[in-house]
């Protein structure tokens, strides 16, 4: 018998909800980064390394990979983008964005099944600035998905400073990173690896829809670091 009109099952307790910060373990894991011989790529394969990951970072040409491999230290590997894909168990794309769809096209096979994240910034420059483009999927990070269908793409790491992540006398980078995607266990990951870099904080900000107006907003910060003589970043509040 039953009370309150609800029935066994009704009234059964639901499990408690998941904490957000209970992330998982990603220590063990190998980073790849395509694109890793440029700012952006060779500032995030050194925090990376830096904090204990094992990391490959790619190019098109092996040699230079490797050469900036064995400045960055750190038990760096470098290697050209296919062997650098297939050798890793995440990949992040930090390549320009004119050669971003070139560059994932060729690479679909060695992609497959891989996780992908996608830190691309599609960005115009004029007389007046940085101003933000609008590819035709919606974003870089929704490029990557229709070029990578077999791929699970995730979008971060857009709003950090390239000077600063290659800086080696900082030892934290005080800020946050949005973190895009289509399943909770790919955002969870991803959040937890960029907690592994001191002072930053992962922070999930939606689906890869909503990726247009993160992958957008460098080009304000762009803009507030040329007025401020800074390099911004960003903090989310009250979480």
């Amino acid at each position: 018998m039953t009370t309150n009109g609800t029935n066994g099952s009704d009234s059964a307790a639901k499990p408690p909800a998941k904490d957000p910060w209970d992330l998982p373990d990603v220590s063990g894991l190998t980073v790849g980064v395509l694109g890793g011989t440029g700012p952006q790529g060779r500032g995030l394969a050194y925090r990376f390394a830096r904090a204990g990951q094992q990391v490959i970072i790619g190019s098109r040409a092996a040699d230079r990979a490797r050469s900036a491999a064995e400045e960055l230290g750190h038990g760096v590997e470098g290697a050209d983008n296919a062997e650098c894909a297939r050798r890793s168990d995440v990949v992040i794309v930090a390549v320009p964005w004119d050669g971003h769809a070139k560059t994932l096209e060729s690479l679909r096979d060695e992609l497959a099944g891989k996780l992908v994240i996608d830190c691309v910034n599609p960005l115009g420059f004029d007389k007046k600035g940085a101003y933000a483009l609008k590819p035709e999927e919606g974003s870089a990070a929704e490029q990557a998905a229709a070029l990578l269908p077999e791929s699970r793409v995730t979008a971060a790491f857009h709003h950090l400073s390239a000077v600063l992540l290659q800086d080696q006398a900082i030892e934290e980078i005080d800020t946050d990173v949005l973190v895009l995607g289509e399943a909770r266990a790919d955002t969870d990951l991803v959040q937890a690896l960029a907690g592994r870099i001191p002072g930053i904080r992962g922070i999930f900000a939606g689906r890869l829809r909503n990726a247009h107006q993160v992958e957008s907003l460098v080009a304000n910060l762009i803009s507030v670091n040329r007025r401020y003589k800074a390099h911004a970043g960003l903090r989310t509040t009250d979480v």
